[in-house]
């Protein structure tokens, strides 16, 4: 270990724009898992979303549009367009310590409404990574129509 910390600041001199890259790197990885850790909410797996609608009961909200939602769907979820979205709602008040799990066709615009769930003060927000495409993609059933 010794002779390693002796070569060190050689190998710094000789390669600093490699252990420049390296810094970036570290400090990014580092910054995204802080962040991931931080914002409130947690991801799920397809596997995990359904281990939490069968164990828990979850409330799964769909945030597609509604062309998307009449195409496929999971099975009991409820469909809210993110421009009707309102985490203040009276009727989603009433269920801010049950655990809610959102999803969108790909899960960017979800991840979103889970954030807006964590500042109202939801306890238990979930949210499908990779949205339903994910689900689809682990042959998961869909539902179509309303």
């Amino acid at each position: 270990m010794s002779e390693f910390l002796t070569h060190l600041p050689e190998f710094i001199g000789h390669h600093a724009f490699l252990v420049m890259a390296f810094v970036v790197v570290l400090l990014a990885l580092i910054g995204g898992e802080v962040s991931r850790l931080m914002r409130g909410y947690k991801e799920l797996t397809p596997a995990g979303l359904t281990l939490l609608i069968n164990r828990e009961n979850a409330l799964v909200v769909d945030l597609s549009s509604m062309q998307d939602y009449e195409k496929g769907h999971i099975a009991g979820a409820r469909h809210v367009a993110m421009s009707q979205f309102d985490p203040e709602n009276k009727e989603l008040a009433k269920v801010k310590d049950l655990p809610i799990a959102v999803y969108c066709k790909t899960g960017t615009t979800s991840a979103q409404a889970a954030t807006r769930l964590v500042k109202a003060g939801f306890k238990h927000v979930y949210w499908l990574g990779g949205g339903l495409a994910a689900w689809q993609q682990a042959d998961l059933p869909t539902t179509r129509g309303k």
